[in-house]
């Protein structure tokens, strides 16, 4: 494909997102046709899983021996308390780096990183923390960091009581007591283990899906039973949730548009995002004030906030950085989106930009690459694609993008690292300010690829 084509906005149909011609930006028509395959089952999702990784077919059949790769976690980014990717306190990893496991031998299955501290967790069970947190403790299967609170997910014994779920005051070094416990009920356990995805449940959504953890009293919030989640991912203020049929709902707070439903409303409870209705999705991903799916299709869906160009949309602040702003046209309504304009496009024509995008909008990556599994920071968001390349974009303030440098972005690039060091992306887990991949090498093919 051509150079990267400029966004050209149109108004949205009923329950629909922009639509460009040749631009970033396609329409959610309100019954969009569905996108068809030939030729077998397409990957839903991306799992890293330490030394092994593993790709999820859409029928949930699992990977052949050819699919199994030898693998590395990478991390780059915000380390300014000493977190995993990086070495020593105040310093910024402007380029992936390999991640120092936790110790000889360690096969790193999970990351999740907070602002100032982040949590490994091994296939052997132990979880540790680097940063402004530290500790270690054995005997777990899962873990998930945010800056008020630690939740660990014990192991329980072979017979008895379901494994018990523990949040820690980050601070704690995991010593002492645990905040509060929740002991899981044995029948949920085994309804998650029947599952085609048990892998996908994934910490903050509890094993059997019947609950999710809150960084915020009350922790233990159950969910109505025929929302049937199969992933569940928390931002600053807002929730998403994918269920078993590749349906999205979203609630919380939407003064940035980051719940998709055309508003800036909060929602109190789980609301069905109309506008993805007729698509399924594959994979969620919520940031500080932004969001992105994936379809099963490949396709990238994005709303919320554009402040850092986190939704690859033109942003003022951007423009003005790079002193390409000749004047500001003022401030108007076009459809159900904040849209501005400022002077100095191409053609001549004012060049539109976007602060909040309150309903979904089709996003298109460079050379039409398909997505496989997105990641979303406070501002910044990453794309793993199906052939295995990492696209970045958004705030780039601390060298989260990847891209040698603090640059931010309005639109995807790939990160080149992974590329001249023939890598094949498998797995991407944002931080608030940092990113963290994990990557296969590549089969030798022969062919080199084009940089971007």
């Amino acid at each position: 494909m051509g150079a990267w084509p400029g966004p050209r906005l149109f108004k949205p149909f009923l329950r629909g997102g922009w639509q460009p011609g040749p631009g970033r930006l396609r329409c959610i028509p309100a019954f969009p046709p569905r996108r068809l395959r030939v030729g077998g089952s397409c990957p839903r999702r991306v799992e890293g899983t330490g030394s092994r990784s593993k790709v999820a077919a859409s029928r949930g059949r699992g990977p052949s021996m050819a699919e199994e790769r030898q693998g590395s976690w990478f991390g780059f980014g915000f380390c300014g308390f000493g977190q995993a990717l990086g070495s020593g306190r105040g310093r910024q990893v402007h380029s992936p780096e390999p991640l120092a496991t936790p110790g000889p031998g360690a096969d790193v299955c999970r990351v999740s990183a907070s602002w100032s501290y982040t949590a490994v967790v091994t296939r052997g069970g132990q979880v540790q923390l680097s940063g402004a947190a530290g500790g270690t403790a054995g005997g777990c299967r899962d873990a998930w960091a945010s800056e008020a609170l630690l939740v660990v997910l014990r192991a329980g014994p072979a017979v008895g009581p379901g494994p018990e779920l523990q949040a820690w005051a980050p601070g704690s070094a995991l010593r002492g007591e645990p905040l509060w416990t929740h002991t899981l009920v044995p029948e949920a356990e085994r309804e998650d283990a029947a599952g085609e995805e048990p892998q996908a449940r994934a910490l903050p959504l509890l094993p059997g899906a019947r609950a999710y953890v809150s960084p915020r009293p009350p922790f233990y919030r159950p969910l109505a039973p025929e929302l049937r989640a199969r992933r569940l991912e928390l931002g600053g203020e807002h929730a998403l949730l994918l269920d078993e049929a590749g349906q999205v709902f979203s609630w919380g707070q939407g003064r940035h548009g980051q719940l998709g439903h055309g508003t800036l409303e909060a929602e109190p409870e789980p609301r069905l995002l109309e506008a993805l209705q007729g698509l399924p999705m594959a994979e969620v991903a919520a940031g500080g004030w932004h969001s992105v799916c994936v379809s099963e299709s490949g396709d990238i869906y994005v709303w919320g906030w554009n402040e850092s160009g986190q939704l690859a949309l033109p942003t003022r602040s951007l423009a003005e950085d790079g002193k390409t702003v000749a004047g500001e046209a003022g401030g108007l309504k076009e459809g159900d989106a904040d849209v501005r304009r400022t002077v100095g496009s191409e053609d001549g024509a004012p060049a539109p930009f976007i602060a909040i995008q309150p309903f979904p909008a089709l996003l298109d990556l460079p050379r039409g690459a398909e997505a496989a599994q997105a990641s979303c920071g406070s501002r910044h968001t990453a794309v793993v694609t199906r052939t295995g390349e990492l696209y970045t974009w958004g705030w780039g303030k601390y060298g989260q993008l990847g891209h040698q440098d603090t640059t931010s972005l309005d639109r995807p690039r790939r990160v080149e690292y992974f590329v001249d060091k023939r890598l094949r992306v498998r797995a991407v887990s944002c931080g608030l300010w940092n990113t963290y991949v994990y990557a296969v090498e590549k089969e030798e093919s022969g062919q080199p690829q084009p940089r971007a």
